[in-house]
């Protein structure tokens, strides 16, 4: 799939398809109408703040004024009717609150002529001032008659020239003061039309700001919204598997690039998801399909497989430890494409049905899933595997034989497909009695799974065997060749199963190793070992029981701790345990084993290798182990006395483990004739019918107890 490139657009300081320059553009105008709307407001109300201003510092100070002349005018004619009528030695007073009305009057004229005026009012202003000269020379005649005490004549010169003059200064002073009113009010009325245009202009400004912010929200939704669930859309049909759909070009360069984003990634996650498929369902190594293919194929067949057929490539892990991990990938390369080559030359002659499937499940390990008329093809197909596998593979300069075992399953006998996991799990099955039975091929079969589900069924059960004391230790005595006395025993489990009765330990120990219970059993009979241990010690100090340890135990790093704790808990001498090693078992980790080995050997217990001869041990690592016994498989004491071959080799054992410092042990003795020869060869101890069977219970007390004392 290949990217929809956009042709580039040119890169200018206008740029109308960028969403951004839209958005500065039109917020600026809304912000721009907002900044007008607000300057405007500040202006008119400065406006506004001033008339305030000079009604408060001028008009209202001028009415106050003309108020004020008003009043002083009705005052001052009060007064000289008071002065006219005041004895002679009273006149004094009254003649001072004339004159202070009259400097009053004379201020407040003088004060309303030096204000601004409109022309009727500086028209009343002069009427007032003319009446106010009439009215000072009435006043002065008037004052002229009252000092020369001619009553009379004053009372009539105050009725006809100072009274006339008084009542037209109170009327152009009404006058001024109704013009100044009539004034106060059209400013009034003017600010009051003024803060209404401001008002408008405001409101005029905020609907268009609100119609453009509308605007602006529409525009954006068309340029920003849309596109962008337009992309949402794209990326849900990405995210449920659809990689074709491609995101469409809109107005808006923003969204365009992420269009093409959003195109490049669906490329991106396409590729990545083929990736995934093929790492999912296909092995990197040998690139056959893998497990998952196998069990969940991406495209199933159009028939269902009626068999399958398990191959395991032996000695891989041996392979890897010494020629290296390319080596072994090289052999599994190998291994599957001559598989694979059979197969699929099978498939075209008609072998086998069309469209096998050849899959690598894990490690060396193949399956091939295939439909066949009958186990006859699979077995021409087994030896046709055979003959391609015949040949070493060469690797790195070495040649490696492809040893594979196999192991077959197919479909019930009337023909019924079984699911290719079941079909699986039954060749495993028969994979892993091939192997036990160490033959090169088993087919599945009930019986197998019927032994198989018996070993599950007892490992599950043996858990509570242990927590229930269904387990019995049983002891087998030990004795010394030379004096014929006990030295000792072998603790050895046995299983008595509620149901199903006595179980062999042939049975349930492999499996307990295998599924690491055996560790578990080791426990429980050092506990009981240790038990019996303190109960021998009042009577019996040099009697010792051995106990075996499983390999799972060497590499446990809490194991000397464990039994060090049963030791204290019990209170006995540690040289009175001993623990039997299998010879093999050393093998698995040799460096941790022998560093467990140590670790019980400071402790004061004595060890001894078990079955020996029958491991893969050197002698120069047996060197390394601090032992003190050596035990030789029955193997070899089984009719030696007939066995002149076997003697030799006995013989030779014997002198290396006294060589070493160690004391010999025979296992197995059964007759007269194999103690006399082990005797004479040499050999230090025997362990076996002859000296006594294994005992428990109260056969085991009544051996204990015709043990002779110990000698003082």
């Amino acid at each position: 799939m290949t990217t929809v490139r956009q042709p580039s657009l040119p890169r200018g300081l206008w740029h109308p398809r960028r969403i951004g320059w839209r958005l500065t553009l039109g917020f600026g105008l809304l912000v721009l109408l907002m900044l007008l709307a607000l300057a405007q407001a500040s202006f008119q109300i400065r406006h506004i703040t001033g008339m305030t201003q000079r009604f408060a510092t001028g008009d209202m100070q001028r009415l106050l004024r003309v108020q004020a002349l008003s009043l002083q005018t009705e005052g001052v004619g009060s007064a000289l009717s008071r002065l006219m009528n005041a004895p002679r030695e009273n006149r004094v007073l009254e003649y001072a609150d004339v004159d202070e009305r009259n400097r009053r009057i004379d201020g407040i004229i003088e004060s309303l002529g030096k204000g601004a005026l409109d022309p009727a009012q500086e028209e009343i202003l002069q009427r007032l001032v003319a009446c106010r000269a009439i009215y000072a020379d009435a006043f002065i005649a008037t004052v002229d008659q009252i000092e020369a005490d001619n009553l009379k004549a004053a009372t009539r010169e105050l009725n006809q020239q100072v009274t006339p003059a008084l009542k037209a200064m109170l009327v152009e002073s009404n006058a001024l003061l109704a013009r100044e009113r009539e004034n106060i009010e059209a400013g009034l009325a003017q600010a009051q039309a003024r803060f209404e245009r401001v008002a408008q202009w405001v409101g005029a400004l905020s609907v268009l700001a609100v119609a453009l912010a509308a605007w602006l929200g529409y525009r954006t939704t068309q340029s920003v919204v849309l596109p962008l669930a337009q992309l949402e859309s794209a990326a849900r049909r990405i995210a449920a598997g659809d990689y074709a759909s491609r995101v469409s070009t809109t107005r808006a360069e923003e969204v365009d690039r992420v269009g093409q984003a959003l195109n490049t990634m669906t490329d991106a996650v396409a590729q990545r998801e083929r990736q995934i498929v093929q790492l999912a369902y296909h092995d990197p190594l040998t690139d056959l399909p893998n497990r998952t293919a196998l069990l969940n194929p991406p495209h199933p067949p159009d028939t269902a497989y009626n068999g399958l057929a398990l191959m395991d490539l032996a000695r891989l892990k041996v392979i890897n430890e010494t020629l290296g991990y390319g080596t072994g990938d090289t052999l599994i390369k190998e291994l599957a494409l001559r598989a694979r080559t059979v197969v699929h030359e099978a498939a075209a002659r008609g072998q086998i049905g069309p469209a096998p499937t050849t899959a690598r499940l894990s490690g060396g390990t193949l399956a091939v899933a295939f439909t066949a008329a009958n186990r006859a093809a699979v077995q021409a197909l087994h030896d046709q595997m055979e003959l391609a596998l015949a040949a070493p593979a060469v690797c790195g300069g070495h040649s490696v034989d492809l040893s594979v075992a196999y192991g077959f399953a197919d479909s019930a006998p009337e023909g019924a497909a079984l699911p290719v996991v079941t079909l699986m799990r039954n060749a495993e099955v028969a994979l892993h009695t091939a192997k036990r039975a160490a033959v090169g091929f088993a087919w599945y079969s009930e019986a197998q799974e019927a032994a198989r589900l018996s070993h599950l069924s007892l490992v599950s059960d043996l858990r509570v065997a242990v927590a229930t004391s269904q387990l019995q230790m049983w002891l087998q005595p030990k004795f010394s060749l030379q004096t014929g006395l006990a030295v000792g025993a072998e603790a050895l489990v046995r299983w008595q199963h509620p149901s199903r009765g006595f179980v062999s330990p042939a049975e349930f120990v492999p499996f307990a190793e295998q599924t690491g219970y055996i560790s578990m059993v080791t426990s429980w009979m050092l506990e009981q070992a240790l038990r019996t241990l303190a109960l021998w010690a009042p009577l019996h100090p040099e009697l010792s029981i051995a106990v075996n340890m499983s390999t799972r135990d060497l590499l446990d790093p809490e194991f000397c701790q464990r039994v060090q704790r049963l030791i204290t808990r019990h209170g006995v001498d540690p040289h009175s345990l001993r623990l039997e090693i299998v010879e093999s078992g050393l093998m698995d980790d040799p460096q941790t084993s022998v560093a467990v080995l140590h670790a019980l050997r400071e402790l004061g217990i004595r060890l001894s290798i078990d079955d020996f001869g029958t491991g893969y041990s050197s002698l120069a690592y047996l060197q390394k182990l601090p032992v003190s016994e050596l035990k030789i498989d029955r193997s070899f004491i089984d009719g030696i006395d007939g066995q002149p071959g076997t003697q030799r080799l006995v013989k030779t054992m014997i002198e290396m483990g006294h060589g070493m410092g160690l004391m010999v042990t025979a296992e197995g003795v059964e007759t007269e004739a194999e103690k006399t020869t082990i005797t004479r060869l040499g050999c230090d101890v025997m362990q076996g019918y002859l000296g006594s069977r294994p005992l428990h219970g109260a056969a085991l007390q009544a051996w204990f107890d015709a043990l002779p004392p110990v000698s003082a």
